[in-house]
């Protein structure tokens, strides 16, 4: 079992050691790598309408913009621990696309999740199914006397469903577990601690603080790349990305500006989100940037989900 320590914040410093420089190095040290390494990853389809999936009520896909979609994802970074996993799904109508606005669920709405695990050294392979779900239909008779069969939530705005599944994995982060549940907090001392965390990596990566961004990341990293068995190479990739807001001449971080508190995580997890119905920013980070490398203007958000462990009183980065 591999548990990772936390760090406490301190606003506008250093909260750790790790850089830009010693991030690979770091991370490989920290890396477990077992005979066998479970890898979870989660396919879903989706016709006609829009949607969110969370693990263990954390977002891991939105979908706002696509009629119909779908893809695989891996779901280890979310997993903390072994034992029962919980997925959850929330379906919208599709409203104010390119070609439809669909303002309730269709009768040919649908999603189908499938889980599966694999060994990380064969992730290429199919994977053994652990758990599927597709939503659930029933059937009525038209005005002719024929049954139809339909989406059970036809008509409606709004339909949300979950199911779990059991995983086992050679790791088991308390961070979570540790966590406060924020909902109990003064609300406005909280949103004032939570835009100070947001305002503080807004400056940050405006006034290119490279290893100041570095240092507050340290604990999620570890977390991730355990979680994920990261190699050498993951590492790389993982560190060119990182480095963008610092290396990219025409990154532009924007204003800090219509956002709510959104929470997560059975309440353990808070993050500011944009209030926007726009399909492109809807449900996205506050903390955002825009640059142009020649081919168009890309738009670059900041996913940081908040938490406060147990016995402290300062927020942290947990994934």
């Amino acid at each position: 079992m591999v548990c990772f320590g936390a760090c406490s914040q301190k606003n506008n410093s250093k909260i750790s050691n790790l850089t830009s420089e010693n991030y690979i190095e770091t991370m490989l040290k920290t890396i477990k790598h077992c005979d066998y390494e479970p890898m979870y990853y989660l396919k879903y389809s989706q016709n006609i309408c829009y949607s969110e999936i969370l693990v263990n009520d954390i977002p891991l896909n939105k979908n706002y913009k696509e009629l119909g979609s779908g893809r695989t994802i891996s779901i280890n970074n979310y997993i903390f621990k072994s034992g029962i996993q919980k997925i959850t799904f929330r379906l919208y109508p599709a409203v104010k696309g390119k070609d439809f606005d669909y303002h309730t669920l269709n009768e040919e709405t649908d999603m189908k999740i499938v889980i599966t695990e694999s060994d990380n050294a064969k992730r290429n392979n199919k994977g053994k199914e652990m758990a599927s779900y597709l939503t659930p239909t029933i059937t009525k008779t038209d005005q002719y006397g024929n049954p139809v069969t339909q989406f059970i939530a036809t008509g409606k705005t709004y339909y949300e469903a979950s199911f779990t599944f059991e995983a086992k994995v050679p790791y088991e982060f308390p961070s979570l577990d540790n966590g406060q549940d924020l909902r109990e907090w003064n609300q406005k001392r909280l949103q004032e601690k939570v835009l100070d965390f947001y305002k503080n990596q807004w400056n940050i990566l405006n006034n290119k603080k490279r290893e100041e961004y570095f240092s507050y990341v340290e604990k999620k990293e570890k977390e991730i790349c355990q979680s994920l068995f990261s190699t050498e190479r993951d590492l790389e990739e993982t560190l060119i990305e990182y480095l963008e807001p610092f290396t990219i001449k025409n990154y532009q971080i924007q204003p800090l500006e219509n956002y709510k508190l959104k929470f997560y995580g059975d309440g353990k997890i808070v993050c500011l989100e944009l209030t926007s119905n726009d399909s492109k920013m809807r449900g996205k980070s506050a903390l955002w940037a825009k640059f142009d490398e020649g081919d168009g203007m890309i738009a670059d958000f900041f996913k940081i989900y908040l938490y406060i462990p147990e016995g402290k009183d300062e927020l942290e980065i947990l994934r």
